[in-house]
């Protein structure tokens, strides 16, 4: 039985939540054929010569049933890239590394719905208040307390705040800090404008409330008392490649990335950022999702009470995005919530329905492209489409 003394939020209850088991798709109430074509799908995103992704690992199930868990591509294809050509440079055969179904990804910007969870775990608590001012918890942080930003306000990025800032130029820690301190919203706030520098407030916020750091919170509140065992902040050597990341297309030269966090700014505060930073494989992810499926259950452990679970996903969701079509497909419309990531990750998780999907991919492998959800609606639909 996992240590349930995280102090963020895991607990003991009563009765355990039942765990996930690999079964049919016939027993967990999905359609085989369209399971299979889901699979079909996610393997076409992996072929040719420039595909959607080199690597991806679909993970999807019904209720505590995994139903599908497949591997394909991919997880190292390339040396580098050539701009020249617009191409990656091949590796030799003997030299590429297959996805496997316990590949880690760089999950990106999933990395938000581990912060909120935190988030939210002390709401439960009851040490920090949804509607309290961050100035109350942060009065160093000028910009944010002199325009009176809210908690809820950065877990639904209508803060105000510009996208991003970029970090990664300034020299030190002390720089960043200052430059974050002193940022203001470029909109009124209340207005809906997605924002990374809304997850790195409400990061310092937690480490200054807590006095632990981001990556103790989400270890000792989710992911320890959840058996997440291969979810963390890099470095993680046996990660799925990225991006050969350096100028002009990238914000920093640093060469082919494995096992290093991709976003520059994350990087540059040390790989742990309430933004990025978080590695994981689809099996953890789909344990993730069963909890929250589940009112903040898992075995015998609770990392959030069932009313918690329904604030973080109640739209417009706290950290989640709830009901987008756009990377949801067909399973939006009745409060399905998640969240996208940079590099080719998803997850979607489907309270009406007790469905969820896992996608992982490494699409900025060997280099960023214009982003394409298409395919992860597409997954999305295949599952819908799955529920009987």
């Amino acid at each position: 039985m996992p240590s349930l003394d995280n102090g963020g939020g895991g607990r003991s209850r009563e009765l355990s939540a039942p765990r996930l088991r690999v079964d049919t798709p016939e027993r967990a109430g999905l359609d085989p054929e369209e399971t299979r074509l889901l699979v079909r799908d996610v393997a076409d995103l992996t072929a040719g010569d420039r595909p959607w992704a080199p690597g991806a690992v679909v993970v999807a199930g019904r209720g505590p049933v995994i139903a599908v868990q497949e591997a394909v591509g991919w997880a190292v294809r390339y040396s580098a890239y050539d701009p020249k050509a617009d191409a990656g440079v091949e590796l030799p055969a003997a030299r590429r590394v297959p996805t496997t179904v316990d590949t880690p990804f760089d999950l990106a910007s999933l990395t938000k719905l581990f912060t909120s969870v935190a988030a939210v775990q002390q709401i439960e608590r009851g040490t920090l208040g949804i509607d309290a001012r961050v100035g109350a918890y942060l009065p160093d942080f000028r910009a944010a307390a002199a325009h009176d930003i809210t908690v809820r306000q950065l877990l639904t990025h209508t803060s105000g705040l510009r996208p991003e800032l970029p970090l990664y130029s300034y020299a030190d820690d002390a720089e960043r800090l200052d430059v974050l301190r002193a940022e203001a919203p470029v909109a009124e706030p209340g207005t809906y404008r997605y924002s990374d520098l809304n997850m790195l407030l409400l990061q310092h916020l937690l480490e200054r409330l807590t006095g632990r750091t981001l990556d103790v919170l989400v270890h000792g509140g989710i992911t320890r008392p959840l058996g997440m065992t291969a979810t963390g902040f890099g470095p993680c050597p046996g990660a799925a490649a990225t991006e050969d990341q350096r100028r002009p297309w990238g914000k920093a030269d640093r060469g082919m990335l494995r096992g290093v966090v991709h976003d520059e700014n994350a990087w540059a505060l040390g790989g742990v950022a309430g933004h990025a930073g978080l590695f994981s494989t689809g099996r953890d992810l789909a344990v993730f999702c069963r909890t929250l499926l589940a009112g903040g259950s898992y075995g015998p452990a609770r990392i959030l009470g069932p009313d918690f679970v329904e604030l973080l996903l109640t739209p417009p969701g706290l950290g989640f995005a709830v009901d987008q079509p756009w990377f949801m497909g067909e399973l939006a419309g009745e409060g399905a919530a998640g969240h996208t990531g940079f590099t080719g990750t998803s997850l979607v998780l489907d309270p009406a329905t007790d469905t969820f999907v896992v996608l992982l991919a490494n699409t900025v492998h060997p280099v960023r492209r214009q982003p394409d959800s298409a395919p992860r609606a597409l997954v999305a639909t295949r599952m819908a489409m799955a529920v009987r």
